[in-house]
C-alpha cells in the first residue's frame, strides 16, 4: 500500500478500557499488552507506508501481532517465542490441528478431577501438548505457565477452577485467528537469533514486549533476557520499532545510551491500579 495509513489518535495519559479492545489472544498473558493496542494502532497508523512485515520477538498472547493481521496494519506478521508450550498452541491453531483443538475445548467437562487427569497425562502429539497449554494457562492464577504456579481454587468471582474456563470464546477466537492465518507466522526459538535475520529489512516493523520486571521468573518460563543487548540489537535495525518495558532509570539509561526517546503511557494494572509504562523508540512524534 503506498501512500499515507488511516491516522489513529490516542492520548498517552488515557487510560484504555480494555473491554473496548478486541480480545484476540487464545491466552490469558501476565504482562498482556491489550491496554496498548490502541497507541499501536496510532503507532503504525502514522508510517508512510504499511509494513510489509511485523515482527514480535517476544510474542507470548501476541495481541499486537494479532490485531495487525486482523486490522490490516501490516501485510505479514511474524510471531517468535522461545517457549515451547506457548509456541506449541501457535503452530497447532495454524495449522492442522486447529479444529481438532477447537473440538477438544468445546467437548472437555470441566472439575477438579478432570483437569488434574488433564495435566498429569504425558502429551504424546502437538494436539496434546496445545490443549495441555491453553487448559492449564486457563486454570493457575494469573495464567500463569511459569514453573511453582498454583491452579485456582476459588477462582474468579468464587466460580471455581472453571471460572476462566470459556470454552466456546477459546474455539471462536482459534477459528477467528485462522481466519487470518495466511498473515502469520510462528517461530520457535530466540529473539536475538531473528532480529539479527532480520535487522536489515527497511520496511519490517518491530513490536518489542520482553519480560522484565523482578517478577519474571516467578511469571515467565524464560524470563532470563540480556536487556542491554537487546536495546543495541533494536539500535542496529533499519526499520521502525516500539518497545514497551516498566519504566526504571536502568531502563530510561538503556535506552539514553541508544540514543531512543521514551514516553510514559497510562495503564491499569491486573491488580486495576493506576501506573504508568515506558514507550520506547526512535520517534515517537506520533504521541
Amino acid at each position: 500500500m503506498q501512500g499515507a495509513q488511516q491516522r489513529f489518535s490516542f492520548s498517552p495519559d488515557t487510560i484504555v478500557n480494555v473491554a473496548s479492545v478486541p480480545q484476540r489472544s487464545p491466552f490469558r498473558y501476565p504482562g498482556g499488552k491489550t491496554w496498548l493496542v490502541p497507541h499501536v494502532r496510532a503507532w503504525l497508523g502514522s508510517l508512510s507506508r504499511k509494513p510489509k512485515l511485523l515482527i514480535e520477538p517476544f510474542a507470548g498472547g501476541a495481541i499486537v501481532g494479532l490485531t495487525a493481521a486482523f486490522e490490516h496494519l501490516a501485510d505479514r506478521v511474524l510471531l517468535v517465542e522461545r517457549d515451547p508450550a506457548v509456541a506449541i498452541v501457535w503452530r497447532a491453531i495454524l495449522g492442522k490441528d486447529a479444529g481438532e483443538l477447537c473440538r477438544r475445548i468445546l467437548d472437555f467437562e470441566m472439575s477438579v478431577g478432570r483437569v488434574k487427569a488433564a495435566l498429569s497425562k504425558k502429551p504424546r502429539t502437538i494436539l496434546d501438548r496445545a490443549f495441555a497449554t491453553l487448559l492449564r494457562n486457563r486454570v493457575q492464577h494469573g495464567g500463569i505457565l511459569a514453573p511453582g504456579a498454583s491452579v485456582m481454587k476459588a477462582g474468579e468471582n468464587g466460580k471455581g477452577i472453571g471460572s476462566r474456563w470459556y470454552p466456546e470464546t477459546l474455539a471462536r477466537r482459534i477459528t477467528d485467528i485462522r481466519s487470518v492465518r495466511d498473515k502469520l507466522g510462528i517461530i520457535e526459538g530466540d529473539a536475538f537469533e531473528v532480529i539479527r535475520e532480520y535487522r536489515s529489512a527497511a520496511n519490517a516493523v518491530w513490536f518489542v514486549d520482553p519480560p522484565y520486571t523482578v517478577a519474571g521468573r516467578r511469571l515467565y518460563c524464560f524470563s532470563d533476557v540480556d536487556h542491554p543487548l537487546l536495546f543495541n540489537a533494536m539500535g542496529e535495525t533499519r526499520g521502525d520499532f516500539l518497545m514497551t518495558y516498566d519504566d526504571t532509570n536502568e531502563v530510561r539509561g538503556f535506552a539514553g545510551a541508544n540514543g531512543f526517546v521514551t514516553a510514559q503511557v497510562a495503564m491499569k494494572s491486573r491488580q486495576h491500579t493506576a501506573k504508568r509504562e515506558l514507550l520506547i523508540a526512535r520517534c515517537l512524534g506520533w504521541l
